[in-house]
């Protein structure tokens, strides 16, 4: 029998889709052919045609990358218990959780104390975790949240530890009476007057907080809490407040509970601050004096743990085996899961199929994108080291010296007051002091508004400054570094989150994406330089190029979506005729792409409605969000405006698996956001287009040479997947379309009709 200690923690498991990829090779053909096609007529055709040639080449140059990316797919299976055997369990290393919470209203106090109950109850030692929570808003309703759900975790925890309870967010277990079930001795009376008990006591929790929230009343009038330093201050106006909401004096006991630690760094008018990242640094600093843990969980205020042992299970991967490159693996990317998401998916975000075709395709790459939550880092990797480093004792890391002694080189980058937590840290050191308050005074130096000044913090070092999508850009330094990265996708889901629901929720989180994303293609940081003068395999950054350049895309598609409507009203075509060998090439990759996509659906669980859904929304959010995330960009580089980062509003499911369904639920929404302004006014195009083809109005055709029925069945496709738009003008309140909207876009349609006709 093989010992233990030599056996891998963790097995990389590839699986390969032949099927698939003839299909994505008969499809590349396709197109290609058409191309071909396009060049040998160009002499014979207009405007349109030329526009449709470039469309197209962009659109198989992305079904290239789109290939590449799926090539391999790569799973991972860890053995938690070949870990327990190397690694006693009081021997683990130490996790610092982290929660970023940006807006009390966008994302509500009673979500966030639910994600941080269930991390404070994972399945791993406490005295090996601290919870820190950044609250950008600086609310003292959320710190009376946090202060009431330390009170509470000193039941759950327990409970949580001592039943083997497995869904930890006391929300979702209380409301989802079927994970009972789960649990081998909810028969006896012991248990049902435990579970009673915290279940009224979380009742109690919820009703406080809920009363905080819609009374507004002053957390200092009904608790003994110290509230004053919420006194005058403003959301972008404030010092420093950093509070110790509960410390872990009891490590070894079976009723302890880790470390809780609020923090709402100094914000200061005019001064940058970062957004998200100026936060994850913040908190990687504050945590690195408390704790310095060398690994970190970072998660958003509304993902909380799905699968107790998820912490146990990213160790093997990060840890590796004595056989292995111990640094090889940097972080641990779970993917999004959302909780209790729609039937069929009616708003195209849960991206199911992405994570299992594309995050599981780049893991046989380099490794999957960092996406921002429900992701284990490891600290040195943070702090700027490569996996090619000499293995640090007490010179430090000599790979960040230029020149300069040890601490020069840590001062200039770190800062002062943090030179010796990173020298600890990047020496392998479990170096943190006796107790959380005494580093309260240093850590209140670290969280301030001018503490990054001449250091490195998001240029070298910690999250990266530059985007608005921090994670991306942060990942994408990490990779050009050598590193590789780990999805993994356990069943149940490591983690759940709350989707966004209605068209501006989504359209708000989609343009942040598309914005940040084509920040970072168009800057320094384009993954082109990271292969070229870097460790970034080229199929790695043929991935990246797939995300960071959905901006790009909207316009093509825009463009594209165009042509049926330009085609019907000058009576022209853009596409083969009927009696032209193309005319087949085109159903040919319909058909083909149709198959390819929707059985991917299948594969993985969904329904055909679902696949639709998907595609529907695809064509909307491309003409809308992404369209307006370019712009945001495009406006920047011309210095007219700064980007902005938005929070997406969190709104907490309330069914249960005894519950009725909410009719509603489904049903697009909008608002006076000029975002739903190009889609609407694709949509009157498209039935202006269709009206003038129907009634006759088209005028005399060309070289005798009209428009023809592919024309007019890709406009009556366009219309179906704006069939949400179609339905907006005829709805009322938030499910239909603001007058001013329509009106704008009807003038936008108009414009176009005359430029056509004239």
């Amino acid at each position: 029998m093989a010992n233990s200690n030599s056996l891998p923690l963790y097995e990389r498991v590839k699986h390969r889709n032949t099927l698939q990829k003839v299909m994505e090779f008969i499809i590349l053909f396709l197109l290609l052919s058409l191309l071909v096609y396009r060049l040998l007529s160009f002499n014979n055709h207009g405007l349109s045609w030329s526009i449709a040639f470039l469309c197209e080449l962009w659109f198989t140059f992305s079904w290239v990358i789109t290939m590449s990316n799926k090539w391999i797919l790569v799973d991972h299976k860890p053995y938690p218990d070949r870990l327990l055997q190397w690694v006693p369990k009081d021997e683990l290393p130490a996790v610092d959780l982290f929660v970023t919470t940006a807006d009390p209203e966008l994302e509500p106090p009673i979500i966030t104390v639910n994600t941080v109950l269930s991390l404070l109850a994972v399945d791993y030692p406490t005295d090996k975790l601290a919870c820190y929570v950044s609250d950008d808003g600086c609310s003292p309703i959320t710190f009376y949240s946090l202060v009431e759900a330390s009170k509470f975790a000193k039941l759950w925890v327990p409970f949580c530890k001592k039943y083997s309870v497995q869904v930890r967010s006391p929300f979702r277990y209380f409301t989802n009476n079927s994970t009972l079930s789960g649990i081998n001795n909810t028969s006896s009376m012991e248990f049902k007057h435990e579970w009673k008990r915290v279940k009224d006591e979380y009742e109690q929790l919820s009703s406080k907080i809920e009363d905080v929230v819609r009374k507004s009343i002053n957390p200092s009038d009904i608790i003994e809490c110290d509230f004053s330093v919420f006194s005058n201050v403003q959301r972008n106006d404030h010092p420093t407040i950093i509070k110790v909401v509960l410390e872990n004096k009891e490590a070894h006991s079976n009723r302890s509970v880790p470390h809780l630690v609020y923090i709402s760094r100094e914000k200061r008018p005019k001064h940058p601050h970062h957004a998200k990242a100026g936060a994850m640094n913040v908190l990687t600093r504050v945590s690195g004096l408390m704790t310095n843990a060398p690994y970190m969980l970072n998660v958003d205020c509304d993902m909380f743990v799905n699968s107790p042992n998820i912490i146990l299970h990213a160790m093997c991967m990060l840890l590796g085996s004595k056989n292995e490159n111990e640094n090889e693996n940097a972080f641990v990317q779970c993917p999004q899961v959302f909780c209790d998401g729609l039937k069929d998916d009616p708003f195209g975000n849960q991206m199911i199929v992405w994570w299992k075709y594309v995050g599981q395709g780049v893991s046989g790459i380099q490794g999957p994108f960092y996406s921002g939550s429900g992701c284990v880092h490891t600290r040195k990797v943070i702090y700027g080291l490569s996996p090619n480093y000499v293995k640090v004792e007490e010179t430090n890391a000599k790979n960040l010296m230029n020149g300069k002694s040890a601490d020069e080189e840590l001062l200039d980058v770190f800062g002062k007051e943090f030179t010796k937590s990173a020298a600890d840290a990047l020496n392998g050191k479990a170096v943190c002091p006796d107790t959380l308050t005494e580093t309260i005074e240093a850590a209140y130096q670290v969280a301030g508004a001018g503490y990054e000044h001449g250091t490195q913090w998001g240029k070298k070092v910690g999250w990266m400054y530059g985007s608005s999508t921090e994670d991306a850009l942060t990942g994408l330094s990490i990779h050009n570094k050598g590193w590789r990265s780990i999805v993994y996708a356990p069943d149940p889901p490591a983690f759940l989150e709350c989707a966004p629901t209605g068209g501006p929720a989504v359209m708000t989180q989609q343009k942040r994406w598309a914005t940040g994303l084509l920040e970072i293609l168009l800057s320094k940081n384009c993954p082109i330089f990271g292969t070229l003068f870097a460790n970034l395999r080229f199929r790695q950054c043929l991935g990246y190029f797939s995300i960071l350049s959905w901006g790009i895309s909207s316009v093509l598609e825009l463009y594209y979506a165009a042509l049926p409507a330009y085609s019907l009203i000058t009576n022209s075509y853009f596409l083969p005729k009927g009696q032209e060998p193309a005319y087949y090439i085109l159903a040919a990759v319909f058909l083909i792409y149709t198959i390819y996509t929707s059985s991917e659906y299948l594969r993985t669980g969904q329904s055909i409605r679902a696949w639709w859904n998907n595609q529907r929304m695809g064509r909307i959010i491309s003409m809308s969000a992404w369209l307006f995330g370019f712009v945001s960009v495009i406006l920047k580089l011309l210095g007219i405006s700064e980007t902005v980062f938005e929070v997406t509003r969190k709104d907490q499911s309330t069914s249960s698996d005894e519950g009725t369904e909410d009719t509603e639920a489904g049903k697009f929404t909008f608002d006076q956001s000029p975002v739903f302004i190009p889609p609407t006014t694709m949509l009157f195009l498209q039935l202006t287009a269709l009206a003038t083809a129907l009634l006759g109005l088209q005028p005399p055709a060309r070289d005798g040479v009209e428009s023809g029925s592919l024309e007019t069945m890709c406009s009556v496709l366009l219309v179906v997947c704006l069939l949400p738009f179609l339905k907006g003008l005829f709805g009322s309140g938030k499910y239909g379309i603001p007058l001013s909207t329509i009106f704008k876009s009807a003038v936008l349609a108009l414009f176009f009709y005359t430029l056509c006709r004239y």
